[in-house]
């Protein structure tokens, strides 16, 4: 019988997975690939811990638009942190950039501007994790996010 490998968990150049007790962290420069694997991460961990449909829609888009928000201010390759956590109220996200000194400003755009192909992602946020904070952190500065879990469960 052949052993089957996760190839998603394996550390490949600028990507660097290290497993939690209720969650994940990442280390990775930002590509497209990279975001890819990031969000499928994101989707397989909460639905492994008994996460519902509804949040784990939300905390994919979550840590979609804050990663990138960090290419957005930091260009690409970006070296970030994406951390994710089942907590019994919710996801927490946690997104690390290393630029300090730029922090999320708003604009506005009404989330149904067709036109517009920026401006929206705060307006998310507010949506999805209502309570998230920026923060400084060793690497530059951290958003957090608790996305609320829409199912009711506590897991």
């Amino acid at each position: 019988m052949r052993a089957t490998v996760d190839v998603s968990a394996l550390s490949t150049p600028g990507y660097y997975r290290r497993a939690r007790p209720r969650g994940f962290a990442v280390h990775l420069n930002v590509t497209e690939e990279h975001l890819r694997r990031v969000r499928e991460l994101t989707v397989r961990t909460l639905t492994r811990f008994g996460i519902g449909g509804e949040t784990v829609e939300a905390a994919r888009l979550v840590v979609s638009e804050l990663v990138g928000n960090a290419v957005r201010v930091c260009g690409d390759f970006v070296p970030v942190v994406v951390e994710v956590d089942v907590t019994p109220p919710g996801v927490v996200v946690n997104v690390h950039d290393p630029e300090p000194l730029r922090m999320p400003s708003r604009k506005d755009v009404p989330l149904n501007d067709r036109d517009a192909e920026s401006g929206r992602g705060l307006v998310l946020l507010d949506l999805l994790a209502p309570e998230w904070r920026v923060f400084w952190s060793p690497i530059g500065k951290m958003i957090c996010c608790r996305v609320p879990r829409c199912d009711g469960g506590h897991g």
